[in-house]
């Protein structure tokens, strides 16, 4: 036998589409940090969060709810979000943001209304819905804002705030931008602080000017 001639089995493991396969093996195993490549990777660790922030739900039942339900002058006319078609819980077709447009003001003066009873009313749903399209601490992000301005997003229902400086966008970008303290709720007296003065029964919504 030719010694310098390499046998049919050593040709077939050193041939082009072998190495090939060899080679991409090798670098799947590195990059996976070790173990079958093709394996399940192992499970990420995801832990409950500790912290976050809570926007206001007095500022929001006094300041931003009437901008849900009352009609607003816009550039091409006069619109409600809350308008059948809508945003209406009733029969509202626009996005994920529903609105209970007869949903009574809570007194959260009123000791008898704890948290969990808060929780379960109509207005609270409303303030619920309303989170759903809100980034706390980030207006630019909140489709609460972004869409009725049509700003970066379509919008169904077409421009319904002509600008910023619109007093109803003034107020969503406040209460957006001005969440409680970290580790308080959102009932926390801390966010009286939104009104003028601060007392939510008495005082005017703030807009930062």
């Amino acid at each position: 036998m030719n010694l310098l001639q390499p046998s049919r089995r050593c040709a077939h493991l050193m041939s082009p589409s072998r190495l090939l396969v060899l080679g991409a093996c090798a670098l799947l195993t590195a990059c996976g940090g070790g173990g079958n490549p093709l394996a399940n990777p192992a499970d990420v660790a995801n832990p409950a969060g500790t912290g976050g922030t809570k926007l206001s739900f007095e500022y929001f039942q006094r300041c931003i709810q009437p901008l849900l339900v009352t009609p607003l002058a816009g550039p091409t006319g006069t619109n409600t979000c809350a308008a059948s078609g809508c945003h209406s819980n009733a029969n509202g077709t626009g996005g994920a943001l529903r609105i209970i447009e007869n949903a009574a003001l809570v007194d959260l003066a009123d000791a008898a209304n704890t948290a969990e009873k808060v929780r379960a009313t109509e207005m609270y749903r409303n303030y619920y819905s309303s989170l759903g399209v809100s980034v706390a601490g980030d207006a630019s992000q909140s489709r609460l804002l972004t869409k009725p301005l049509v700003k970066g997003v379509l919008h169904g229902g077409g421009v319904i705030l002509a600008s910023d400086q619109d007093p109803a966008a003034r107020l969503m970008r406040y209460w957006i931008e001005h969440p409680a303290p970290a580790g308080q709720d959102e009932f926390s007296s801390a966010s009286w602080a939104l009104f003028t003065p601060a007392d939510p029964a008495t005082g005017t919504c703030n807009t930062g000017l």
